[in-house]
């Protein structure tokens, strides 16, 4: 294998690596955003809370809400 080649593979084994890691701590941080938001109660807002981030979970709810019928 020739030197560039292995300088290629190892850069991009480092930018696998950096995305894997952001990945896992975006994640994380939504987590325990969303933990926190729990343990205030529902009727603590999510923008008084956080009100620079905004969460994109896609079942996300607050307060008392009625069920869905189809589950």
């Amino acid at each position: 294998m020739k030197l560039s080649q292995k300088v290629i593979l190892g850069l991009a084994i480092v930018a696998a690596a950096g995305i894997i890691v952001y990945i896992t701590k975006k994640r994380a941080d939504t987590k325990l955003m969303l933990a926190q938001i729990a343990d205030e109660g529902y009727e603590t807002a999510n923008d008084v809370l956080f009100p620079g981030k905004k969460i994109q979970a896609k079942h996300l709810r607050y307060g008392p809400v009625i069920p869905d019928q189809d589950i």
